[in-house]
């Protein structure tokens, strides 16, 4: 049986490729996807979801949430992920109207669905925050929530210390952090195990397809990005990481910890804090996926990338 899945998504070239392999992945029910600004503006994130749903036209149409357009972002610069968030890709635009609010999309879905629906969220946890707030009593109705996001050990991206996810919105990553719900974070570090040299590019499907001609075109972008901003002559795809632990969690170590996040630090601002004092204090909230069978987890997201350009 298919498991019933929300995704949660800022895209973003790597939300994109973890999107793709959803859709077209039938040990998944992709029943809605939503839009979070991160990557880019929430506007784009919309923008984005929207096109990708609709040129990769899978078999089972997810509903559709957008992004709200009030959350606070850091300023930072688009590179990355190019001038759209998608490497500069210009999928046709799809008109937005009738769609309705992320939170809204999610709240329907997991009602619809009680005690099934796992929510992976891979960008900013803004929309599922405002979905807690909106009801505080869905938590009975969700199964799970699997969250790329956090660091181990304080080994931060956007800050020395945080992540981008977590700091794009540290008010919201504290909130569903210490909601009592089960929840699985995969952080920076065990997601940055995985990276892909360029021979990645010999493996991508041909562009006969439509998933084969968009990652013919994302991926190359990444790959200059990582060079030039990073100085790294591989990616990490943390969203498709946190995807294949949700597909094959035989392949992650896991650990149970104690943790919050820090909302106030001048340098510290979206910092996964961990107790690990020999006599804990706080009670454990979170399962943390500490490591990863690198191999077989880079196995995992060519054969999905394999198969969505061959249903397409």
């Amino acid at each position: 049986m298919a498991r019933k899945v929300i995704i949660d998504v800022d895209p973003g070239i790597d939300d994109a490729l973890a999107l793709m392999i959803a859709l077209f992945d039938p040990r998944l029910e992709v029943l809605a996807v939503t839009a979070t600004g991160g990557n880019v503006s929430a506007g784009q994130a919309s923008s984005n979801l929207q096109a990708l749903v609709t040129y990769l036209d899978p078999p089972r149409l997810p509903r559709v949430g957008i992004a709200p357009d009030d959350g606070v972002l850091p300023e930072r610069s688009f590179s990355m992920h190019g001038p759209d968030g998608l490497g500069g890709i210009d999928l046709p635009a799809v008109s937005l109207h009738g769609s309705h609010p992320a939170e809204k999309v999610i709240w329907e879905t997991v009602r619809a669905h009680p005690r099934q629906v796992t929510i992976l969220s891979l960008g900013p946890l803004t929309n599922l925050s405002r979905l807690l707030r909106r009801d505080p009593a869905i938590l009975e109705l969700l199964n799970e929530v699997v969250i790329c996001g956090g660091t181990l050990h304080a080994n931060g991206g956007a800050t020395p210390a945080a992540d981008f996810n977590f700091y794009c919105d540290p008010l919201a990553a504290r909130h569903v952090i210490r909601e009592p719900c089960r929840k699985t974070l995969l952080p920076l570090e065990t997601s940055s195990q995985v990276v892909f040299g360029f021979e990645m590019l010999d493996q991508l499907p041909d562009a006969f397809s439509r998933a084969g001609r968009i990652l013919r075109r994302m991926l190359p972008h990444a790959f200059r990005a990582h060079r030039q901003l990073l100085g790294s002559e591989g990616i990490h795809l943390h969203d498709v990481v946190s995807l294949v632990s949700l597909t094959n969690p035989e392949l992650f170590r896991r650990q149970t910890v104690a943790a919050d996040i820090e909302t106030s630090g001048e340098l510290t601002s979206g910092m996964l804090v961990i107790d690990r004092r020999q006599v804990r204090e706080w009670k454990p909230n979170l399962e943390m996926l500490v490591s990863c069978d690198v191999a077989a987890v880079k196995d995992c997201i060519l054969r999905g990338l394999a198969a969505a350009a061959d249903a397409t």
